[in-house]
């Protein structure tokens, strides 16, 4: 047999042997694929029943006066109306933690079409002894009267390495709320979930 015969015989047992394991991947994966059975009410109950209830409490973190410029309407986008609100300064005090917000920052704004406001705040926090930590706060308004108000948030805190880094390793979780006529600003409350 020449070398181009054997050459095409060993090609095309290998192709084969591929076409062959690819065909057994797919019924694995189809197989790994099918819907677990519905677990019954019973055996529900005994699987909670065997992990003691982990509660989730809140501590809180800082408060935060951020100082904020008139907002700026960017208009309509396919999602809802946009704005962005400049953050001009502000000031910060926790148990473990103090410092300023620095200016420069922007709060971009959604409202969407059921009035349901979304925030997404990114902005700098200097502690007292110097550190830069980086903020990005999401928050969800919805204000359906003035007597019925959720305001409620989501943060990221980024802080170097060093006696601020634990704000790297929790869940921090906030309220916003106004403090117009008073001052141009907002408070922040921020929480880390226990």
């Amino acid at each position: 047999m020449s070398q181009n015969i054997q050459r095409r015989v060993m090609l095309g047992a290998g192709l084969a042997s591929v076409a062959g394991l690819a065909t057994a991947g797919s019924a694995a994966a189809a197989d790994k694929a099918k819907p677990t059975p519905p677990l019954p009410d019973k055996k529900f109950e005994e699987l909670l029943a065997g992990v003691p209830m982990d509660r989730v409490g809140a501590e809180l973190a800082f408060e935060a006066v951020v100082d904020i410029a008139p907002a700026e309407d960017l208009g309509d986008g396919p999602l809802g109306g946009r704005r962005i609100v400049p953050i001009t300064g502000g000031r910060f005090k926790g148990p473990r933690i103090s410092g300023t917000v620095e200016s420069g920052g922007a709060d971009r704004q959604l409202i969407r079409g059921d009035g349901v406001r979304m925030l997404e705040a990114t902005y700098e926090l200097r502690t007292d002894d110097g550190a830069v930590l980086s903020v990005v706060n999401n928050v969800l308004i919805d204000q359906p009267t003035p007597e019925q108000r959720y305001a409620r948030s989501f943060l990221t805190v980024t802080a170097p390495t060093g006696p601020h880094d634990w704000l790297n390793r929790r869940i921090l979780i906030g309220t916003l709320n106004s403090l117009r006529p008073s001052r141009d600003a907002v408070l922040i409350r921020v929480f880390v979930l226990t």
